[in-house]
């Protein structure tokens, strides 16, 4: 089953209360009960749009975290892929950090981590341009696709944690 749900009310508490300060580049954030998970524009849009639950401003070479309070349930061989909404590329060169996101099935509530999504972006404008998304605004996509393993392949280890080797991060940076 795949399925997009907002992460517990406890997590959306605990990442107001941490990363989501005025000092951090956030202007305001919607209320949980506002939170509007992914869909598809069009019955042939491949990707679901993401909907950003802050509002917040980026000068050129300026980074955010942004906290999506959503999670994604996928079924086994499946992946999600998350990307820059192509308008914001084209018109600010809005950049993923790590490229592509890539979130794997086991990241959802695993045994320490809920599963939330965190999308991190930096504004690479190379012509002064401030790239600004307001609450609701569509601001990444996400594309489930099937993956395929190796005849030999032998991995058995379970994920316990959370993205990468450590969920510490800095939310903005200049």
């Amino acid at each position: 089953m795949n399925k997009f749900e907002r992460v517990s009310e406890t997590e959306y508490g605990k990442v107001l209360a941490s990363d989501c300060s005025a000092k951090n580049g956030v202007i305001c954030v919607t209320p949980y009960e506002n939170i509007k998970l992914p869909h598809r524009a069009t019955v042939q849009s491949a990707g679901y749009d993401f909907f950003s639950p802050i509002s917040f401003k980026l000068k050129p070479g300026q980074t955010i975290k942004v906290p999506t309070f959503v999670k994604a349930q996928l079924s086994h061989g499946r992946v999600l892929m998350l990307y820059p909404r192509s308008s914001y590329g084209f018109k600010y060169r809005m950049q993923l950090d790590n490229t592509v996101g890539v979130v794997d099935g086991d990241y959802y509530n695993n045994e320490s981590n809920e599963g939330h999504i965190f999308i991190k972006i930096t504004n690479d404008s190379k012509t002064g341009k401030t790239l600004e998304v307001n609450v609701g605004d569509a601001f990444a996509q996400g594309i489930i696709i099937g993956y395929d393993v190796t005849d030999n392949d032998d991995a058995t280890a379970i994920r316990t944690g959370g993205m990468g080797s450590t969920s510490v991060w800095t939310i903005f940076s200049t």
